[in-house]
């Protein structure tokens, strides 16, 4: 019996270590994933520079250093 528990054992180790180790076909899919993420947080920073109120902070801030008296 004690057999047939370390070879259940032992096989379920192996299996669970080429899954974990095994990679084929992973590359593609994180280059996808990584060109996919980098192309949306590409979108919202985009729409979050070309906003009004970032625009408009970003003038008052250059407009506010450029008038200062000495």
């Amino acid at each position: 019996m004690m057999t047939f528990v370390r070879a259940v054992y032992i096989g379920a180790k192996t299996r669970i270590t080429r899954l974990l180790i095994d990679d084929d076909g992973m590359s593609t899919a994180e280059y996808a994933i990584g060109t996919i993420a980098a192309a949306a947080f590409g979108a919202v920073l985009y729409g979050v520079v070309t906003g009004d109120s970032i625009v408009n902070a970003l003038t008052q801030i250059i407009d506010k250093a450029l008038n200062t008296s000495v």
